[in-house]
């Protein structure tokens, strides 16, 4: 087989494998990706059957790279075939006081002409009653909100990009990457390959990755878990009578209608512990999972019932939990993508940024708030926020 393309991929988890396909659209065969794994493997973050999608969120940017987000999925269904986002509308709930404030998100959302409903505790009971809550809580519902079908679309992306002409390869584990005069040869899975532009997808093997370049960033990488529930009233969490729903506060919980399993996905987010992403276990936290039971038993009881399962992945977290998008210091055709753990709705868009950057050296999406050379990345030991 060849060894020498323009662009090579390194990692196709989700982010990774739509930089491949929207790379794959441009340059056809001369794209090359690498995993580490199996393709679809379950040991990073970006598999499991759902994912949230929402354009409720904390800042207008993110706002405007939801609605690129959104887009880019469209686009993925045209060319596959196959229905990828799954709209459920979504809540976003809380306190009034909270350790996430709604206003910040009700002002980015009026900021970019997003349209929404505040609701009371009265009104989020009346249309969904399987929630029971007191007068103090507050909500948000924004109707596009929904499911990114995550297992499904990133087999997409990396389907249509060997459509495209891509060559994928698995279990190719990166071993060196070294620069050539303006090529990069990487070394992995035993073979070498030469490129012009390199794209970095590593999610929590990123700091190995840029170990090649001589950065190191502040990142932690945490073991987190979601638990599927066999609900004694299942139809009552169907996606077209359950929204994909957020709790606004610290700790901060998340859930989904039935979708993939026969009964409704909930989780903390991230709620999980320090770990190496090569040694850590798949066993669940009985702590974790007993918050998140705690959590249902007060404000959704419908939703607890017998454990379906609980499965654990991984999030990749800058200090600030905002993005990294960026070209890689001193290595300009080199670029990153690092997702923060809740990346996976941005994935596509991400991917199609990540292609935008390497073929063109530039993209019209606003990714000023992710770049590489923020203060915060250049601390040895930056304080941490993750409620975001």
């Amino acid at each position: 087989m060849r060894s020498d393309f323009d662009y090579i991929v390194l990692g196709l988890g989700g982010i990774g494998s739509g930089a491949a396909y929207w790379l794959s659209r441009r340059a056809g065969a001369n794209v090359l990706g690498l995993e580490q794994f199996t393709l679809g493997h379950v040991r990073g973050e970006s598999q499991d059957h759902s994912r949230i999608i929402r354009l409720s969120y904390h800042r207008p940017d993110y706002v405007a790279l939801a609605r690129r987000a959104y887009d880019a999925w469209a686009s993925v269904e045209v060319d596959a075939g196959e229905q990828l986002v799954l709209k459920t509308g979504g809540l976003d709930f809380g306190p009034r006081v909270s350790a996430i404030p709604l206003e910040t998100y009700a002002e980015s959302m009026r900021a970019c002409d997003v349209p929404f409903e505040h609701m009371d505790a009265a009104d989020i009971m009346r249309r969904w009653p399987q929630f029971h809550l007191s007068d103090d809580i507050h909500g948000l519902y924004q109707q596009q909100s929904g499911i990114a079908m995550a297992a499904r679309c990133t087999a997409a992306h990396q389907r249509l990009a060997r459509e495209h002409g891509a060559t994928l390869i698995e279990n190719a584990p990166v071993t060196g990457v070294t620069r050539h005069g303006a090529e990069f040869v990487v070394s992995a899975g035993g073979e070498r390959y030469s490129c012009n532009k390199l794209v970095v997808a590593a999610g929590p093997w990123s700091n190995r990755a840029l170990q090649y370049f001589g950065l190191q960033l502040p990142l932690e990488v945490t073991k987190e878990q979601v638990t599927y529930f066999a609900s004694p009233d299942i139809k009552q969490f169907a996606p077209d009578r359950f929204p994909v729903w957020i709790w606004m506060d610290d700790p901060s919980f998340y859930g989904m209608p039935v979708f993939g399993e026969a009964g409704p996905k909930v989780a903390q987010d991230a709620g999980g512990k320090s770990v190496d992403p090569d040694t850590r276990t798949f066993d669940p936290d009985p702590d974790n999972f007993a918050r998140v039971s705690a959590f249902l038993e007060r404000y959704l009881p419908s939703a607890l019932g017998p454990v379906i399962y609980t499965k654990t992945c991984l999030y990749t977290l800058p200090p600030d939990r905002d993005f990294i998008v960026d070209k890689v210091p001193g290595a300009e055709n080199a670029v990153i993508a690092i997702g923060a753990g809740h990346a996976f709705k941005f994935a596509s868009a991400l991917g199609k940024i990540l292609s935008e950057l390497a073929c063109d050296g530039s993209t019209e999406a606003d990714i000023s708030g992710f770049s590489l050379n923020r203060p915060i990345l250049q601390l040895a030991d930056p304080p941490k926020s993750y409620m975001v």
